[in-house]
C-alpha cells in the first residue's frame, strides 16, 4: 500500500509509532500529484516548498515526542476560497487571480496549530457558484471515477483530490450542497456542519447566511478528526456559536439500537431521480433497519419551494457580497478604461465568469426597489416554514436520510448551458443550508456505469455526533468507502 493511500487515522498511527515520517508521507502525496494531477485538474495551487517545510517542522516536533494532534504531519488540500496567509486564494476567479491574503482563516490557523501540512489550494466553481466545477475561471476538474464526468461542485477540486489520493483530507465549503454533492459524486465522505459550528472568518463570502466550512475525507473517522480540529467559537465571526465542542470520535460506536431514522415522503416526488440512486438509498435504509434502527416515513411539506427560495436568497446575498469587487480596492482592474463607470463595468464583466454574473444580476433584481418584498421577503418567509418543517420532524426522529443528488455524476458539458437543470441537482441538499442544520454524504452504492452514489444524513442543530454515529455504523457494515477509482 502506497503512503498516499492511507486515511488520516491510519497515517497518524504510523507517524506516532515512527514507522513513517511526515516528510515521507508528504513526498508520497506530492509524487502522486505529479503523476495524476494533469488528468484530474484538482488543484489551482500546489506549494511543494511550503508543504515540505511544514512536514519537516512536524517531524522535528514528533522527534521531541510532541505529537500535537491526529493531524500532525498530515497533508491536506484546502478549497481555494479559504484564506491562506502567503498562499494565493483565487476563488477560481480572474477577479482574484493574484490575491495573496495577509492573514489565515480561523480554520487554517487551527490546522496549523494542529501541525497539519497544507499541500495546496483546490479548484472550485468560481466564488462557489456551481454544482460541477465547470465554472472555474482556470480549469475544469475531472471525476477520478470517470474522467469524462464532472466531480460535483462547488468543492469539486477538494473531493477529487481526496478521491484520487492527492491528499489525505480536505476542507471545502457548503452553501447549498457544495461539500455533500461532490463527496457523493467522488465516492468520499463530506460533512456540512451546523451553521455557526465552524467559524467563517477568512472564508470568502458567497451567501453569508448559508455558507459553512466542513471536511471532505476518505472515511467517517477522518471526518470526525477534522471536525475536532476546526470546530469551535471564534469572536471574529459574529455568527459563530459559543458552544463546547465534543470529541466527535467518541460517538463512533457499533450501535444503532433505538435510533429513529426518517425518510421524507416529499423526496420521492423529486423529478429525474436515477433508478440507481433510488435503489442504493433504499438498500441503505434496509441495512440500517436491519442493524437495529427504526426507519419510517416523515413529511417535510414545504420541500417543493426550497429550490425556488434558495435561488432567490443565495443570489441576493451574493449580489451584496460581491459588490466589493469593483476594481478599486483590490483584485483585478481593467486599466484600459478611462472613466470611472466604464472601469467598473468592464472590470466586473471581464473579472467575473458567466455564472457569477448571472447570479449577481438575479440577486440585484430581487433586492431592487419594488421587488424586495415580492422576492427576497417572500423567500425568507418560505425559509422560516422550511426551518419549522425540520423542527417538527426532529421531534419524531433523530436523523433524516435521503439521496444527495438525483443522479450520479453527469458528463462534462452536459448541463452547462441549462442552468435550471443544473440548479435542480441541489434539490436534496439546499434545504439543510436554509435551515442551518448539519448534513453529510457518504458512499452507499454505484451506478451501472461504476459511478459512486451518496447517502445523505441530516440531523438537528449541533447534533453532528448522531450523523457520525449512523454514518460510521453504515460504513463499517459496507465496503463502498474502501473502493478506489482506477484512471
Amino acid at each position: 500500500m502506497k503512503l498516499y493511500e492511507f486515511a488520516i487515522h491510519e497515517a497518524h498511527s504510523l507517524i506516532k509509532k515512527k514507522e513513517i515520517s511526515s516528510k515521507e508521507l508528504t513526498e508520497s502525496v506530492l509524487e502522486r500529484i505529479d503523476a495524476v494531477e494533469p488528468k484530474i485538474n484538482a488543484y489551482i495551487t500546489v506549494d511543494t516548498k511550503k508543504a515540505l517545510e511544514q512536514a519537516d517542522q512536524a517531524d522535528r516536533l514528533i522527534a521531541k515526542g510532541n505529537i500535537l494532534s491526529p493531524l500532525t504531519g498530515i497533508p491536506l488540500s484546502i478549497k481555494d476560497l479559504i484564506c491562506t496567509k502567503g498562499m494565493k486564494t483565487t476563488c477560481a476567479s480572474r477577479m482574484l487571480e493574484n490575491f495573496i491574503p495577509p492573514y489565515d482563516a480561523f480554520v487554517i490557523k487551527k490546522l496549523k496549530e494542529a501541525g497539519a501540512v497544507i499541500v495546496g489550494k483546490a479548484n472550485m466553481d468560481e466564488f462557489a457558484m456551481g454544482s460541477s466545477t465547470e465554472n472555474s475561471g482556470f480549469k475544469i476538474t475531472h471525476n477520478p471515477w470517470n474522467l469524462d464526468c464532472i466531480p460535483g461542485g462547488s468543492s469539486g477540486g477538494s473531493a477529487a483530490s481526496v478521491a484520487s489520493d492527492m491528499c489525505l483530507g480536505s476542507l471545502g465549503s457548503d452553501t447549498g450542497g457544495s461539500i455533500r454533492q461532490p463527496a457523493s459524486h467522488c465516492g468520499v465522505v463530506g460533512m456540512k456542519p451546523t451553521y455557526g459550528r465552524i467559524s467563517r472568518f477568512g472564508l470568502v463570502a458567497f451567501a453569508s447566511s448559508l455558507d459553512q466550512i466542513g471536511p471532505i475525507t476518505k472515511d467517517v473517522k477522518d471526518c470526525a478528526l477534522l471536525m475536532n480540529a476546526v470546530s469551535g467559537y471564534d469572536s471574529n465571526d459574529s455568527t459563530s456559536v459559543p458552544r463546547d465542542v465534543p470529541d466527535y470520535t467518541s460517538c463512533l460506536e457499533h450501535d444503532l439500537k433505538g435510533v429513529k431514522i426518517g425518510i421524507p415522503v416529499e423526496y420521492h416526488k423529486v423529478e429525474g431521480i436515477d433508478p440507481a440512486v433510488s435503489s442504493a438509498v433504499n438498500s441503505a435504509a434496509e441495512l440500517l433497519e436491519g442493524m437495529g434502527a427504526e426507519v419510517f416515513e416523515v413529511s417535510l411539506p414545504h420541500t417543493e419551494y426550497a429550490v425556488a427560495a434558495y435561488y432567490v436568497i443565495a443570489p441576493a446575498e451574493a449580489s451584496s457580497n460581491l459588490a466589493r469587487y469593483d476594481g478599486v480596492r483590490y483584485g483585478f482592474r481593467d486599466k484600459e478604461q478611462k472613466g470611472l463607470m466604464d472601469m467598473y463595468k468592464s472590470t466586473r464583466s471581464k473579472g467575473f465568469g458567466f455564472e457569477v454574473q448571472r447570479r449577481i444580476i438575479l440577486g440585484t433584481y430581487s433586492l431592487s426597489a419594488g421587488y424586495y418584498d415580492a422576492y427576497y421577503g417572500k423567500a425568507s418567509q418560505v425559509r422560516t416554514l422550511i426551518i419549522e418543517d425540520f423542527k417538527n420532524v426532529f421531534e419524531e426522529c433523530d436523523v433524516i436520510i435521503s439521496p444527495v443528488t438525483p443522479t450520479p455524476a453527469f458528463k462534462i458539458g452536459e448541463k452547462i448551458d441549462d442552468p435550471l437543470t443544473m440548479y435542480l441537482s441541489d434539490a436534496f441538499t439546499l434545504s439543510a443550508n436554509l435551515a442551518g442544520i448539519p448534513g453529510m454524504s457518504l458512499p452507499c452504492g454505484f451506478s451501472k456505469d461504476g459511478l459512486p452514489v451518496g447517502l445523505q444524513i441530516m440531523g438537528t442543530h449541533f447534533n453532528e455526533e448522531m450523523l457520525l454515529r449512523v454514518a460510521y455504523n453504515f460504513e463499517q457494515a459496507t465496503d463502498f468507502h474502501i473502493k478506489k477509482p482506477v484512471f
